[in-house]
C-alpha cells in the first residue's frame, strides 16, 4: 500500500479526528498513486495514522476512512458502514424517509445518501468514493432491497476532483416522481430534477417546531421550494398562509402540495423575486402575525462571506418590518460559513435597524438524522431560530 508521510507540524483538525489532509500538511508521498486509491497514512515520525483515499488533483489530498489499521477498505467495510448508520437512524427514531449517510459525520468522507421510504439517492462527491459506488450501491441492496436507486451527482464539486457532473438511474429504471410522508403531510418528491436530491430532509425535525406560533395567524414564508415549512404552518391552524419562491417551477409543486393535503384554501404560492417583495411590502404597510425565511445559501467561499452577511442582515430586516408587535420571525441559514454565534448576531443586528425587540423561542441545527461532531464545522451548518419580534 502507498504510504504518504505527513510534515511535523499539521492541524490539530487531523490529530483530533477530522478526515481531511490538505496538501500543504503532506511531506512525501512512497509511490505514485492512482487518484482514489487506498494510501495508508503516517505521521512524520513513521507512526500510523489511518486509511483513506487519496486524489493528487483535489486540494484535499487525502480523506481518512479509518484509523485502524486492522480494518479492511473493501465491499464489506461499506456494508458494515451503512448498517450501521441505518442502525443509528432507527435508533434516534427515523425510519422512513431520512439522511442515512452524511458524508464525514458518519465516517464516509464525501457521501451523501438520502432514504426516501424505498428509494435512495447518491452522491457521491470524491473521487475516492465515487470508485467505491458500486459497493455502496451493493450494500444498499443487501440492506433494504430497495425499490430504486437514483444518483444526483450534478453537482459542480466533483469537477475539482476531476470528475463529470452526472446523474442517472443505478438501480432498474422507476418513476422518479415520488410521494413521501412527514410529520403526517404528503409531499411529492422529484429525486430527478428537484434541488440537491430531491427535498430538504435537515428541516424536518424545525418544521414541527412551528406547530405552536402559527395557530390563528396569517402567515407570511418566502423562498419556500415545494413548500413545506407552508402547508406545515396551515396543518398546524394558520389562518391564511402565502408563500413565495422564484422558481415558477418549485411554486408549481408547491401548489400541487397544498392541494394534496387539503389546503389550498388557505395555503397558496406565488412566483415572485422574494428579496424585491419583502421590501416593497414593508414600504406598502403589510403585516403579519409569523414571518418564515429559509433562503439558499449565499456563498460556498470564505472570499464573500461579507455578502453572504449583508445578504442574510437584509432579508431579516425586511421581514422584521413585516411582523405585527408580538408576532415570530422564523429563520434560517444553511450556509456553513456563517457559524451560528455570527448568525444570531447578524439578527440581533437587523433587530437593532428596525428598532424591534427579539425574544428567543428556539435555536436549533439540522435534523439528527445530519449528525453534528463537534469541532468538524462541516457538520454544523444549519442554523434554524423562531423568535418574537416585540
Amino acid at each position: 500500500m502507498i504510504k504518504v508521510i505527513l510534515k511535523k507540524k499539521i492541524s490539530n483538525r487531523v490529530v483530533n479526528g477530522h478526515p481531511w489532509i490538505f496538501n500543504n500538511e503532506i511531506n512525501i508521498v512512497e509511490g505514485e498513486p492512482e487518484g482514489g486509491e487506498i494510501v495508508e497514512v503516517q505521521t512524520h515520525d513513521k507512526k500510523f495514522l489511518g486509511k483513506g483515499y487519496i486524489n493528487p488533483k483535489s486540494q484535499i489530498v487525502v480523506r481518512l476512512l479509518t484509523r485502524d489499521r486492522n480494518e479492511a477498505i473493501d465491499d464489506s467495510f461499506f456494508y458494515n458502514r451503512l448498517l450501521a448508520a441505518w442502525n443509528y437512524r432507527k435508533q434516534i427514531g427515523y425510519s422512513d424517509n431520512c439522511r442515512l449517510i452524511f458524508g464525514e459525520a458518519d465516517n464516509m468522507p464525501q457521501l451523501v445518501i438520502d432514504k426516501f421510504n424505498d428509494y435512495f439517492v447518491i452522491q457521491t462527491l470524491a473521487l475516492g468514493m465515487d470508485k467505491w459506488k458500486p459497493a455502496i450501491v451493493g450494500a444498499i441492496e443487501k440492506i433494504f432491497q430497495p425499490k430504486g436507486i437514483y444518483e444526483r451527482n450534478d453537482v459542480p464539486v466533483r469537477e475539482l476532483e476531476g470528475m463529470q457532473q452526472q446523474k442517472g438511474f443505478l438501480s432498474a429504471g422507476f418513476d422518479t416522481k415520488i410521494r413521501i410522508t412527514e410529520n403526517g403531510l404528503k409531499f411529492n418528491v422529484d429525486i430527478e430534477n428537484g434541488q440537491k436530491t430531491g427535498y430538504f430532509l435537515d428541516q424536518q425535525d424545525n418544521r414541527r417546531a412551528i406547530q405552536h406560533i402559527v395557530k390563528g395567524a396569517d402567515v407570511l414564508g418566502a423562498f419556500t421550494y415545494t413548500g413545506t415549512f407552508e402547508i406545515h404552518a396551515a396543518h398546524y391552524g394558520a389562518k391564511s398562509v402565502l408563500g413565495l419562491d422564484i422558481s415558477e417551477n418549485a411554486v408549481k409543486q408547491a401548489n400541487e402540495n397544498s392541494a394534496l393535503n387539503g389546503y389550498s384554501d388557505i395555503c397558496r404560492f406565488e412566483a415572485v423575486n422574494a428579496f424585491d417583495v419583502l421590501k416593497q411590502w414593508g414600504k406598502d404597510g403589510r403585516k403579519y402575525d409569523v414571518v418564515m425565511l429559509d433562503p439558499p445559501s449565499f456563498t460556498k467561499t470564505r472570499e464573500n462571506i461579507q455578502k453572504a452577511i449583508a445578504g442574510y442582515k437584509e432579508i431579516n430586516l425586511r421581514g422584521m418590518k413585516l411582523i405585527r408587535p408580538g408576532g415570530f420571525l422564523v429563520t434560517s441559514s444553511c450556509t456553513n460559513l456563517i457559524e451560528p454565534s455570527l448568525f444570531l448576531d447578524i439578527i440581533q443586528d437587523a433587530a437593532r435597524d428596525a428598532r424591534r425587540k427579539l425574544r428567543q423561542v428556539c435555536f436549533q441545527a439540522q435534523s439528527a438524522d445530519h449528525p453534528i461532531i463537534r469541532e468538524w464545522e462541516n457538520t454544523q451548518y444549519l442554523k434554524f431560530l423562531i423568535t418574537q419580534v416585540q
